[in-house]
């Protein structure tokens, strides 16, 4: 639909002094045929082509850019299950950036101020903090929390449930796993999931890999290039392949 067909069907809920291009396109229903209304607060901007779905709340001051996807649907299989489809609340708050080309899944949630960069894609249930900067060409896979303040530079991946504390820098090209079998649609096995996690205040270095389960503890430094094997002490420096501590972060 465009906005003017959505407003008719009684499904945007849009305060004034907003701009919505005439090209952008509106997806009220999701797979199982349940229509969603989409709420724009003043002073939001939706670029052409960009796609909303139902369930979508773009905040005030909000922009959304072109070739944007926001409260997708998840359908098909993934983790064990089969997605059906269903839509779900999604939020994109006052003052937050989606730069043109991201995809946004349902029921995420983007904080105050917070920046998505081009191509980056947010899968299910994916929470973002206020003021928080996203690089481009990430992933961030289901039900990941990343908090405030935090900066994920351009190239990484991050894998589903991982927690991302306030403050923490994770450089370029950084690879988290959470499975410790490798199991992939094997009817007989469920996969072992364990999300790294990233406490206040750390820094992740560029090309870094963090193998499953591992915590990062708060302030900690982690030099570029290093695999993470092994839990790191607060407040340590740790480089290597495998990661060692080697003294205190300065």
């Amino acid at each position: 639909m465009t906005a003017s067909e959505l407003d008719r069907a009684g499904l945007l809920q849009a305060d004034s002094n907003v701009v919505i291009s005439r090209y952008a396109v509106f997806v009220p229903a999701d797979e199982l045929g349940t229509p969603r209304p989409v709420v724009i607060r003043s002073g939001a901007v939706i670029s052409p082509f960009a796609v909303v779905h139902g369930g979508t709340t773009i905040g005030e001051q909000a922009r959304v850019e072109e070739h944007t996807v926001l409260g997708k649907p998840e359908l098909g299989y993934a983790v064990g299950k089969i997605r059906p489809g269903v839509g779900g609340r999604t939020v994109i708050g006052a003052g937050a950036t989606v730069r043109s080309g991201a995809v946004v899944y349902a029921e995420a949630s983007i904080g105050v101020n917070s920046l998505v960069g081009h191509h980056t894609l947010l899968r299910t249930a994916v929470q973002i903090g206020a003021d928080t900067q996203l690089g481009h060409h990430l992933t961030v896979e289901r039900d990941t929390r990343i908090g405030r303040d935090v900066r994920c530079s351009p190239g990484s991946h991050i894998t589903s449930s991982t927690v991302v504390a306030d403050r923490v820098f994770l450089g370029a090209g950084v690879r988290t796993i959470n499975d410790k079998t490798l199991t992939w649609r094997d009817p007989h096995r469920e996969p072992t999931l364990a999300a790294p996690r990233f406490e206040t205040g750390t820094k992740i270095g560029s090309g870094c890999v963090l193998l499953a389960g591992v915590t990062i503890g708060e302030h900690a430094l982690v030099g570029a290039g290093s695999l993470v094997t092994h839990d790191i002490p607060p407040g340590a420096l740790a480089y290597g392949h495998p990661a060692r501590v080697h003294g205190e972060a300065r």
